[in-house]
């Protein structure tokens, strides 16, 4: 079995892979709404494809190394299931908020934005939020759902749910607080109003709870039952409890 990095190691790739996640996620939005003409469908479908194909690459990349969680709804929920220690979640949701905003700023300085200015792009109203609950619920979904039965299809199956999720939530499914906070800060086509944030959040944790609440009955992780006789384990068991789940999103 091997060696689980050190914490050190995990929080620099958490850093790294939400700033790469965020510079993404900003970047293609600008670089999208520039080219779209005042399409704002088509600038969608661009900031979709760039996001999904962002976080396929990160999590292969980073999930070895930190689980690539990249999202602190993800980091609490895993810590609540006893995947990742308490003590450790501090930690992680530093290096993401940090990460975050470091991706933010440098998707703004290469299309020579300023490095951080509030969002004017309002998303408030019962519907946004609402939308973030149920982009969140499904989000956790996805990740608890494949990596207790199906874990190396983890950084598809998130990609594909979330690039759905653009376009079948009112708030184009953020889904994660430290991209929240970050976007903040973007006065682009990706950004949030910062009045709008807290709500967002609210909701993505509440989600993030409900989703695990229900997979921790639905799809017991090892050792609470017998796995079902079609599932292979394809890593010793000891090893999979400790390994956090794969994949947090934007």
């Amino acid at each position: 079995m091997s060696v689980r990095p050190t914490l050190g190691r995990r929080i620099v790739a958490e850093a790294i892979g939400t700033a790469m996640l965020l510079a993404a996620v900003v970047g293609s939005g600008i670089m999208a709404e520039r080219l779209a003409a005042g399409n704002v469908a088509v600038a969608l479908l661009a900031n979709t494809v760039a996001t999904g194909a962002a976080l396929v690459a990160l999590i292969l990349t980073f999930g070895p190394i930190s689980g690539a969680h990249l999202n602190p709804a993800v980091t609490l929920a895993d810590a609540f299931q006893a995947g990742l220690a308490w003590r450790d979640v501090p930690a992680y949701i530093v290096a993401q908020v940090a990460g975050a905003f470091g991706g933010v700023a440098a998707a703004h300085l290469m299309f020579d934005e300023p490095i951080f200015f509030a969002s004017r792009h309002a998303r408030a109203g019962g519907a946004q939020v609402f939308s973030e609950f149920v982009a969140t619920f499904g989000l956790l979904a996805v990740i608890w759902g494949c990596a207790r039965l199906n874990p190396s299809r983890v950084p598809f199956a998130v990609a594909a749910y979330i690039m759905a999720a653009y376009w079948f939530t009112a708030s184009t499914s953020f889904a994660n607080p430290a991209v929240t906070l970050a976007r903040s800060v973007s006065d682009t086509f990706a950004g949030i109003r910062p009045a709008d944030a807290p709500a967002f959040i609210a909701a993505q944790l509440a989600g993030a709870g409900a989703a695990t609440s229900l997979f921790r009955w639905l799809a017991p992780g090892p050792g609470a039952q017998p796995a079902p006789a079609t599932v292979v384990h394809t890593q010793p068991i000891a090893a999979e409890r400790s390994a956090p789940p794969r994949g947090g999103h934007r």
